[in-house]
Order: structure tokens, then sequence, then C-alpha cells
């Protein structure tokens, strides 16, 4: 009788401890795939107003990358045989990580070597409180020379102290502060913005960062190897 007891005390232990390892193993998928679900829609920020209110977009490789260059800011030779058209947003985080952990790779690389134009357009995302302003910021810097300085700055500083924070980087920049101040304050530049966003969304452009290089779309704060990839093959194309 004593036997009987201690294995069915076993046969209790054995099915208990395959019942806690069931469980394990659907405790681990499930983070798996929470895992990979969160990780396949890191690397931008988009915005669905944007996309909605777009017309049909072309296809990357048709686009005009005259035309999407437009009379933007740039880095490089103006007739570099690579043209890089960047739309990006000064609040948003991803676009931060491209310009802390990609641009200067690309600039060194690339840029100063006189292979990549790098064009930068705006796409202020509506939930982002400060980028439209940010972004008229820097058109108001543009205006006296210093796009790049001031596109530096917002990334560097960040943009939570909105418009009197920007008046205090033109400031600090040179700027003429009076001028500056009348650009940002009247919304001289707001429709220079939208249109930047206009043609960012109908060239295919549905988050930030977003770029278009020599006619191929790529999207999100990609590594310096994807650009590498991709403008080697614009290079040898």
């Amino acid at each position: 009788m004593l036997k009987i007891v201690r294995k069915e005390h076993v046969h209790k232990l054995v099915f208990l401890g395959l019942a806690i390892i069931i469980i394990l193993q659907i405790v681990v998928l499930t983070q798996v795939s929470s895992i990979k679900d969160e990780s396949s829609i890191e690397g931008s920020e988009d915005t669905e107003k944007a996309a909605a209110s777009a017309p049909s977009a072309p296809s990357a490789p048709n686009v005009d990358m005259e035309a999407l260059a437009d009379d933007d800011a740039f880095k490089g030779d103006e007739d570099a045989p690579v043209t890089i058209v960047e739309w990006s947003d000064f609040e948003c985080p991803f676009c931060g990580r491209f310009y802390s952990q990609t641009l200067s790779q690309i600039e060194e690389t690339y840029i100063n070597t006189g292979k990549v134009k790098l064009v930068y357009r705006d796409f202020p995302l509506g939930f982002h409180q400060n980028a439209q302003k940010a972004a008229e910021a820097a058109e108001c810097a543009d205006d006296q020379g210093k796009f790049w300085e001031m596109h530096d700055m917002l990334f560097e500083s960040g943009v939570s102290g909105g418009v009197a924070g920007f008046k205090q980087h033109a400031a600090d920049l040179g700027l003429n502060t009076a001028t500056f101040d009348n650009c940002l304050d009247s919304g001289e530049k707001a429709e220079e913005v939208q249109k930047d966003m206009r043609d960012g969304s109908n060239a295919g452009i549905r988050g930030t960062p977003g770029f278009i290089i020599n006619g191929q779309l790529l999207s999100g704060a990609q590594p310096f190897a994807a650009f590498q990839q991709a403008i080697e093959a614009a290079l040898n194309g």
C-alpha cells in the first residue's frame, strides 16, 4: 500500500512539473512576440492625418529628385552624384537618433568627399506640440545664413522651450533677433514648412525621419550601414 502511494505521489509531481514547463513556455513565447511587435514599429514616427490627406503617392523610383530638393537647405556639393532628401521633425526622437548616431558618418564618408548632397525638408508631426514652430525657426534662421547652426541646436538642446527657447537660440547664434523674432511671430514660414510636408507625402514619406536617396525610399532611423548600402548602389548604378 505504501509503494502505491509513493507512485501516485511521483506521478503527481511529474504532472505538476510538466504543467509548470508548459506555462513557462507560453510566457516566453508571449514575451518574444511582444518584443517583435514593438521592434516592428521602432525607427520612425508617423502621422495618420498626413497619410490620409495625401493623394496617391508615386513610387519612389519615379520621383524627380531635383524637384524634391526644391530650394531647401543642403549640405555638400550641389552637383554631387547622389542626392539624399531628408524629411524630419525636430521633436521626433528617431530624427534625433539619426542626427546623433548616423549623420556625422554620412558627412565624413560621403558629403565631405563630394559624393552626396543632403537636403533637409520639414515634416512636423501634428502630435508634436513644438515641431511646427521649430521648423519655422530653422527656416527663419536660414534667411540669415544660419540654418544648419539652428538645426544642430534644435536637436542638441531640444524644443521643449517652445518659441521663447527658439528666440534664445537665435540670440545665442548671433542672429539679428528683431528680424528673427518678427519672422517667427508672423508665421511667414508656416506655408513653406507645410509645402515640405505635402511634397514629402506625395513622394511616399509616411513618417519621420524619411529619406529618398536618388529615387529610393528609406524609412526610419536606420544605421549607417543601411545608408551606405543605398548610397553605394546609387553611385554604382
